[in-house]
């Protein structure tokens, strides 16, 4: 929500940018143009009720009724929380691990936020208005925030199979491979959840770290190979692995982008920040949107399958200058086991994304695709 028609709002998500806005208007100033999200209005209610109200956004936050109704009164559009779920639908800014994963320790994986909401979503009735309302709210919310996050960044996506354990090969090469994309200064966007996607969020979360440290943290995190039976115990490990090592940096070029429909697969650890949606229909179209420095394919099922072609699509009908590379790890898997490969090249031929699409068994070349 950073834009409506033509104005250009004012954002403010935080006490403290709330706190200046307030003083450079100064008392009896306007609040045109002020989009306010998810801020805790209370410190600056006095302030507040001096001011002109007219053309402020208010989304969410916390109030008084009677700073509620200055606002209503005197223009302001203001729109509530909404009650009785276990999310903020306003969210300003992208999750983090530690948010998602708060309370493992006292309870457990099934006492964290992540697995509270999963539960709400299973629970909530689809039917009802004020269930998708605060549906709807929160991902847009997200939506917003990931925009925020990546505007000005060089974004590739890494895409693989859920079900890659941390002692497979496949795993330490999807890290290492992610690795060299950050340390190259690409920010590696992937689903989200474990298996490729969890290894490559690791690689590129110590992209600034050399590889002897990735190596290190690979070796760590095999002790715990997959969330199945204890997300609670793979969670622990993820988190010792980068967290309170002094060489082991966060890069800030690791984002997951994952969902709720599929919440029996818990959200990585390594991804610096996590957009998570509730519908899984727009969180796939929006990770593929962002990724238009390139995609890697690693090997994978269904779902990576499927991405394949939602990109593919895209490339299909897009205008050689907006064509996004899309390679693909592992000729045998890609021509023989899922024989997608071939299709590809026949729907590619003759178009400008024919020259985008690589095949390469070596994860280094994918590597060298997109680091150009």
């Amino acid at each position: 929500m950073t834009r409506s028609g033509s104005r250009n709002w004012h954002e403010i998500e935080s006490p403290d940018e709330l706190a200046l806005a307030v003083q450079r208007v100064g008392s009896g100033g306007s609040m045109a143009g002020w989009q306010l999200q998810d801020v805790d209005l209370g410190s600056q209610e006095a302030a507040l009720l001096a001011l002109d109200p007219a053309g402020a956004l208010v989304l969410g936050g916390t109030m008084s009724a009677a700073l509620e109704e200055h606002l209503r009164t005197g223009g302001a559009l203001v729109f509530p929380d909404l009650p009785h779920v276990p999310f903020d639908p306003w969210r300003p800014h992208l999750y983090t691990p530690e948010e998602l994963f708060a309370g493992l320790e006292e309870g457990g994986y099934p006492g964290t936020l992540d697995a509270l909401v999963y539960g709400w979503s299973r629970r909530s009735h689809r039917g009802r208005l004020a269930d998708q309302l605060a549906m709807a709210i929160h991902d847009a919310s997200v939506d917003d925030a990931l925009e925020e996050r990546l505007r000005g960044r060089r974004v590739v996506g890494l895409m693989g199979g859920h079900a890659v354990t941390r002692t497979d090969e496949v795993y330490a090469a999807a890290a290492r491979l992610a690795h060299r994309l950050a340390a190259g200064g690409l920010t590696v966007a992937t689903g989200g959840g474990p298996g490729a996607m969890e290894a490559a969020n690791l690689g590129a979360r110590l992209g600034d770290s050399p590889p002897e440290v990735l190596d290190a943290a690979l070796a760590e995190v095999s002790a715990v190979p997959s969330y199945s039976p204890d997300v609670g115990a793979w969670a622990r490990s993820g988190l010792a692995a980068v967290t309170g090592h002094d060489d082991r940096p966060d890069s800030g070029r690791s984002v997951g982008i994952p969902t709720w429909h599929y919440g029996h697969e818990p959200p990585n650890v390594f991804a610096t920040s996590t957009a998570k949606y509730f519908r899984n229909a727009i969180r796939e179209d929006v990770l593929l949107e962002k990724c238009r420095d390139g995609i890697v394919y690693l090997p994978g099922a269904a779902g990576t399958v499927q991405e394949v072609f939602q990109a593919a699509c895209t490339n299909y009908y897009a205008p050689a200058e907006d064509v996004a590379p899309m390679v693909f790890v592992g000729e045998h898997h890609w021509t023989q086991v899922l024989p997608v490969w071939p299709l590809l090249r026949a729907l590619a031929d003759g178009r400008p994304m024919a020259r985008s699409v690589v095949l390469v068994d070596d994860p280094a070349d994918a590597a060298s695709v997109l680091l150009g």
